[in-house]
């Protein structure tokens, strides 16, 4: 199959050019991150890594996607073997370890982790040495998204860096659902599309699904 026709449907959308040159690092493939990583398969990404240290439990099968077949392995082997699947010619970079600063990384990053101190250590590590930067939060049916590639989005992403009991919303693993983390992944994928495009990024996206609030700041 030729890229041509493989990407046909996309290709006012997602610059092929410029997609081909990222190199795109999730960080957390849980309830967010494993939806994002598989929409970055889907639309072309070409270099993927993927960091968790977690391994697939009984509860994350409902809550984040993961198959009955997967229980018991790296979440980020479960993810990068379904990835595969999507797009066989991708290189793809499985760590399974928590995020360290002197990992390699990609320039393009996006954060799907659960807690607002590895937000913070992330940030700090990477805000220098990468284009492209968003974080997804969720709990439950209310989600965040935050997206740092210009000087609003790097001016505003450390205000939200708050204390842990100042969070905006609980650690995903306490309540989370599939369908919001997929809405959250999507969001984060269309503000990357955004970038690629040249297009002002929306830098802080936030949707209560259960009272149908939507509130944008750009």
């Amino acid at each position: 199959m030729s890229s041509d026709e493989r990407y046909s449907r996309q290709r006012d959308i997602v610059p092929p050019d410029r997609i081909a040159a990222c190199r795109a690092t999730v960080i957390g493939v849980g309830a967010i991150g494993r939806q994002v990583a598989l929409q970055l398969a889907a639309v072309g990404v070409s270099w993927l890594q993927l960091i968790d240290f977690d391994v697939v439990e009984a509860s994350n099968l409902s809550s984040q996607g993961y198959l009955e077949a997967d229980l018991g392995r790296a979440k980020v082997e479960a993810t990068g073997d379904l990835c595969r699947r999507i797009q066989g010619g991708q290189q793809l970079h499985l760590v399974n370890d928590r995020f360290r600063r002197s990992m390699e990384i990609g320039d393009v990053i996006f954060t799907c982790v659960d807690k607002i101190e590895i937000r913070r250590t992330i940030w700090d590590s990477v805000k220098d040495r990468v284009q492209f930067f968003t974080d997804g939060r969720m709990s439950a049916e209310v989600l965040r998204v935050l997206t740092a590639c210009d000087a609003p989005g790097r001016q505003h992403y450390p205000t939200t860096l708050f204390t842990a009991g100042e969070a905006y919303v609980g650690a995903c693993t306490a309540r989370s659902t599939v369908f919001c983390a997929n809405i959250a992944a999507g969001l984060m994928v269309a503000q990357f599309a955004k970038f690629l495009r040249r297009l002002p990024v929306d830098v802080d996206i936030q949707f209560n699904l259960l009272a149908g609030e939507l509130t944008v700041a750009s």
